[in-house]
């Protein structure tokens, strides 16, 4: 038997640490887990004021819309659950902003802590800043980048800066959707951006004006 040549192995490596970081990474779970932490340090670390406005945020925030992408995907309206193709993403940044909406409306009128609220308005300005790149520009701006660094710009704030680290993570899961061939190094430069800015910049500033 042949030995199998050093460069198929690397690249065999290098494509499942990319799936790896694409799935673990992925939006969804950042969406689902950031409220939790946000509401374990906000709330002093009570567990059931931590699950119940941690989970209304994830869950309209991360698990409805999933719900909605998986079932399209399943159905062929797009490529897969990551929804590559840019024209392809109304229905699931629809989804994504409606039911985020409707997590918001709930947070303001159970009177959730503030930092709750400017969370979910900052994850909403955030997709809408990506809607607009997206369609407005035609550039398809990568999601899991965008909401990467968004929720480490937000976990820096709540927690410390050592949450910094976890910048590590944010550089893994942009290298993994290049070389994917998901998104370019634009892509996922510009995502890094919108959530730094979009989504890291507006909690700042929405969680101090709302003291």
């Amino acid at each position: 038997m042949s030995p199998v040549p050093a460069e198929t192995t690397s690249a065999s490596v290098r494509q499942r640490s990319a799936r790896i970081a694409t799935e673990v990474l992925a939006p969804w779970v950042w969406v689902l887990l950031l409220p939790l932490a946000v509401a374990w340090q906000v709330t002093s670390h009570h567990v059931g004021e931590t699950l119940l406005w941690g989970l209304i945020t994830g869950v309209f925030g991360s698990i409805l819309p999933m719900a909605v992408i998986i079932r399209g995907a399943k159905k062929g309206q797009w490529d897969s659950h990551h929804v590559t193709n840019r024209a392809a993403r109304v229905i699931p940044f629809a989804a994504c902003i409606g039911f985020l909406a409707i997590g918001f409306g709930i947070l303001i009128v159970g009177n959730a802590p503030r930092e709750l609220i400017a969370l979910a308005a900052a994850e909403l300005i955030s997709l809408v800043i990506s809607v607009a790149i997206t369609f407005g520009a035609k550039f398809k701006v990568s999601m899991h980048a965008a909401v990467a660094a968004g929720a480490v710009a937000v976990l820096v704030q709540v927690y410390n800066p050592w949450a910094a680290l976890l910048l590590l993570g944010v550089a893994w899961v942009c290298w993994s959707r290049v070389e994917l061939k998901d998104h370019t190094t634009a892509e996922v430069s510009v995502g890094t951006l919108v959530g730094l800015v979009g989504g890291g910049g507006a909690y700042l500033a929405l969680a101090a004006a709302l003291v």
